[in-house]
């Protein structure tokens, strides 16, 4: 399961590289259809074939503006067990999604572990068992994106010999290109289909704000966080109330919830 370091060449296509991020920009949900075939055509100019997930933690497929299926009928996963994305257990189990939750730069997965930019101590304790059937596949490119609000999506570089088990040449040419038209994609695919609005724009919260939500965050209760602070009881919950009316919240714990979406939290470590 050890992690191996592994440096990406700068991108070289036959294409311009500002070319290739034209043909998959997503300005509006009418551009999904052409964007996605030109990434498929991307992929398999390279001998490879990509699968796309926008969001790990949703059960609905990425479709184009008439509802096109993008996974079955421009990627073209058509065989039997090949339709990854309508087993919702996936995101959970498969060690390719579940290592862009921790990863978010490109890396190249098989049996024997992770090869990756730089050493994550996070993804040498995922579990590698079994790896081609839980991963679908003997070895894969991924390219984690992590997106505003906590959103994350994974998406996969399949070589066409279905065989192949060693990426790390293909890796090493093609992996910074992929995860650039990858990102550019799907981060163009989710601002064309979010229409709702769940966090009140240009929210700002106030440095004590901010602090008292970090210990709440924790698990502090208030009565701990006015001790650690040095602030009285009611002026903590004054600040952590203040917070969550400013992120439209119904209570604490969606309060703690928005603002580490937003950022303002940090990493837990």
């Amino acid at each position: 399961m050890a992690t191996n370091v592994v440096e990406l060449r700068t991108p070289q296509g036959r294409e311009s590289l500002d070319l290739l991020l034209e043909q998959v920009t997503i300005t509006c949900p009418e551009d999904i259809h052409d964007a996605a075939v030109n990434l498929a055509r991307i992929a398999q100019e390279r001998g490879m074939q990509i699968a796309v997930c926008d969001d790990i933690s949703s059960k609905e497929p990425m479709v184009d503006a008439d509802g096109t299926v993008l996974n079955a009928d421009i990627f073209r996963w058509l065989d039997d067990g090949a339709r990854w994305w309508e087993d919702h257990r996936l995101a959970l189990h498969s060690p390719l999604p579940r290592a862009c939750r921790y990863e978010s730069e490109p890396f190249w997965a098989n049996r024997q572990g992770f090869n990756t930019r730089w050493r994550n101590c996070y993804l040498d304790e995922i579990d590698l068992a079994d790896f081609e059937k839980r991963a679908l596949c003997k070895a894969a490119i991924v390219i984690p994106v992590h997106l505003p609000f906590g959103q994350i999506s994974a998406s996969s570089f399949i070589s066409m010999d279905r065989d192949k088990e060693d990426l790390s040449a293909e890796f090493a040419e093609n992996g910074a290109l992929f995860a650039m038209v990858t990102r550019c994609f799907v981060a163009g695919y989710v601002q064309a289909n979010r229409t709702k609005r769940r966090i009140p724009s240009d929210c700002v919260l106030s440095k004590r704000e901010v602090e008292c939500l970090r210990w709440a965050a924790i698990g502090k209760t208030d009565k701990e966080i006015s001790m650690i602070l040095d602030r009285s009881h009611a002026t903590i919950r004054y600040h952590i109330h203040r917070a969550g009316e400013k992120l439209d919240s119904v209570n604490r714990a969606q309060t703690i919830f928005k603002a580490g979406q937003l950022g303002y939290l940090g990493a837990s470590d």
